[in-house]
């Protein structure tokens, strides 16, 4: 099951797997063969490649950025309302129409990273040098954490839109499938279906804390991820100026 937890974890093995390839980028017998007239085209696809790890670094990003603020937002009301008893369906109403929203953007994102793993794919080629091996090795790797992030959210947000959950779980290979969905609820899920029960009825003030104590938790757990995310598209760009640097020379 991915949570907050695992997500930090999976970044945490990224960012020390490009802190390699970063030391592996600067020796000069990696330098000398990426610098070869023969390796040029492999290498350019290489640049192509890291930008749009970026770009994807990036968006993932501001995913978990805005389901952070939109966590705020229904904190802030929830915070105003826990005084005693009272009826929370206009405002969980508006938390799952913000929700939906930030859906659709995931499932975007999505279809963008799937679009960019089928070309890939297509433009990999027979080189068998050791050093391009690993660096293709490692943007694999990175999509693979990327796409896994991005389903962390829109499976939470799915509970809210069951409707766009096919179309959303389709956009990720089975075996993907099969490694995230081990269990039929993450963190953020589960809190999503406790807020939905309080919209058919009176909601006690106990009740609300406990889900505010809850929320303001998985909202720390996120900004940690959003953090973690920003180590890896500097680690990203790190790499991508020393393969320019390279091929400049």
């Amino acid at each position: 099951m991915t949570s907050t937890s695992s997500a930090s974890q999976k970044l945490g093995t990224l960012q020390d797997l490009f802190d390699c390839v970063d030391d592996l980028l600067k020796l000069p017998l990696t330098q000398q063969a990426l610098s070869n007239e023969h390796q040029r085209s492999s290498v350019e696809k290489l640049l192509d490649g890291s930008l749009e790890l970026l770009d994807v670094c990036g968006n993932a990003k501001d995913a978990f950025s805005q389901m952070k603020e939109c966590i705020k937002e229904l904190e802030s009301v929830l915070w105003r309302r826990k005084g005693g008893d009272c009826c929370l369906a206009k405002e969980v109403e508006a938390h799952m129409s913000t929700r939906k929203k930030l859906q659709k953007i995931i499932s975007k994102y999505l279809v963008s990273l799937k679009k960019m793993e089928r070309k890939n794919s297509l433009n990999m080629d027979s080189n068998k040098e050791a050093t391009l091996s690993l660096l293709r090795q490692a943007e694999e790797i990175s999509l693979s954490v990327f796409a896994s992030l991005l389903y962390f959210l829109s499976q939470s947000s799915a509970n809210l839109k069951r409707s766009g959950w096919s179309r959303v779980s389709k956009l990720l290979s089975p075996k993907q499938v099969a490694c995230e969905g081990e269990e039929d609820a993450n963190e953020m899920a589960t809190l999503d279906s406790e807020l939905l029960s309080l919209k058919s009825g009176k909601a006690s003030g106990l009740q609300v804390s406990n889900i505010l104590k809850r929320y303001d938790a998985l909202g720390s757990s996120l900004q940690e991820v959003e953090e973690d995310l920003e180590c890896v598209f500097r680690r990203l760009v790190k790499m991508r100026v020393s393969l320019l640097n390279i091929v400049n020379h």
